[in-house]
């Protein structure tokens, strides 16, 4: 595909110049109720490592937080690669209930791991340890939930995941949406609330600082942001989710890589006594987010993760170039860590005993906002994340 033929994020339906504004203007919103609190509550209002909120209760050290996520459109994924049959498998047998599919699974238990995922990430980058995790699943009618291989995967997945966040599922609400939420699919969605033990552990833009080393997490892959591109490029392919990528993996079955959940390495960092100064979750804005934090910083990365081979594909299909990819993508690296240099070592040898691994990528710097990517010549100027 050409440069003429190229597909962006904001054509596909996610424009963040629309978005941003709104974003703002519901944060401005949300400040003039914080009287509402009442007298001796602490509203932490600086500490928007993501869309986690964080309050003090009044004549106690430790802070509730909490927050609410969404996982999008990835289940259409789930829901097309369990479609595609096989053509290179003969028809099932007469009477085998089902035709030859190209895996056989629902991948719903990817399903609902991605939703806890989206929601846990977010609510640890401010250093809260999940306590509660609530569902949102909202469908066109209960029809939906009469799949029963489907709904046990779903439900599986939500818990597996729960267990790995170290979290209890509370429940939830699931919504019948006649006229709002399309036949024969849903949405998902959900919120989370956790505990700061301490002060010591809030983690908030303030400890922030010039010298500061960027710790990179390596991703599991595109997780949940950039989809409705994936799925506009899956569209325009003859064999659509089964096209296989030159690693012979099949371009849906890599997308529906399930997510890392960091609520345990957060813990860990923490109980190591890791001085962590600030967390960002690279999702929605790609690697733009590293410049989450207020201050006007410069954020120089000298090392990055290569992208997984899916990044590769997506992004000779859609006809971007790496501004566009790396402002969109979270491209190999979706956690972003960042501490004193002194505890560089010891912060990697605890990521590299949660099973994840990371990279010593770069620093803080003083000066204008920006992420400069010096691997790819990239430079994010502060004003391309307008979200404060």
């Amino acid at each position: 595909m050409n440069k003429k033929q190229s597909i962006t994020y904001s054509q596909v339906g996610d424009n963040y110049d629309t978005k941003d504004p709104i974003k703002k203007l519901a944060l401005a919103a949300a400040a003039q109720t914080k009287k509402n609190l009442g007298k001796g509550y602490q509203e932490i209002s600086d500490t928007r490592g993501e869309s986690a909120f964080a309050i003090q209760i009044p004549g106690t050290n430790p802070f509730i937080a909490t927050v609410i996520e969404g996982l999008g459109t990835k289940n259409l994924i789930a829901d097309a690669m369990r479609k595609i049959e096989d053509p290179e498998r003969s028809p099932a047998p007469s009477g085998a209930g089902r035709s030859r599919r190209v895996t056989g699974k629902t991948y719903y238990d990817v399903v609902g791991h991605d939703t806890v995922a989206t929601i846990i990430n977010d609510l640890v980058t401010i250093g809260a340890k999940p306590l509660v995790v609530h569902a949102y699943w909202a469908i066109e009618d209960n029809s939906w939930l009469q799949d029963t291989e489907r709904m046990t995967d779903l439900i599986n997945g939500w818990k597996n995941a729960c267990d790995l966040a170290g979290a209890a599922w509370g429940g939830g609400e699931t919504a019948t949406m006649k006229q709002i939420v399309v036949p024969n699919t849903a949405e998902f969605a959900g919120s989370a609330v956790g505990i700061i033990s301490s002060e010591k552990n809030l983690i908030t833009d303030k400890r922030l600082k010039a010298g500061d080393r960027i710790l990179l997490c390596r991703s599991n892959g595109v997780n949940a942001n950039g989809i409705s591109l994936t799925r506009a490029i899956a569209a325009k392919l003859s064999q659509g989710y089964a096209t296989k990528l030159p690693n012979g993996e099949l371009y849906g079955e890599a997308l529906l890589t399930k997510t890392n959940i960091y609520a345990q390495l957060v813990q860990d960092l923490l109980d190591a006594n890791i001085n962590i100064h600030y967390i960002s979750n690279i999702t929605g804005h790609g690697m733009r987010k590293v410049m989450r934090a207020r201050d006007n910083y410069k954020y120089v990365i000298e090392k990055i993760f290569e992208p997984q081979p899916v990044f590769t594909f997506i992004q000779e299909h859609a006809g971007l170039d790496d501004y566009e990819m790396y402002q969109t993508y979270n491209m190999g690296q979706d956690y972003v860590i960042f501490l004193a240099s002194n505890d560089v070592q010891k912060a990697q040898e605890i990521v590299k005993k949660n099973g994840f691994e990371s990279i010593d990528a770069g620093c803080v710097e003083q000066g204008e906002r920006q992420v400069i990517i010096k691997p790819k010549n990239l430079v994010y100027k502060g004003e391309t994340l307008n979200l404060r």
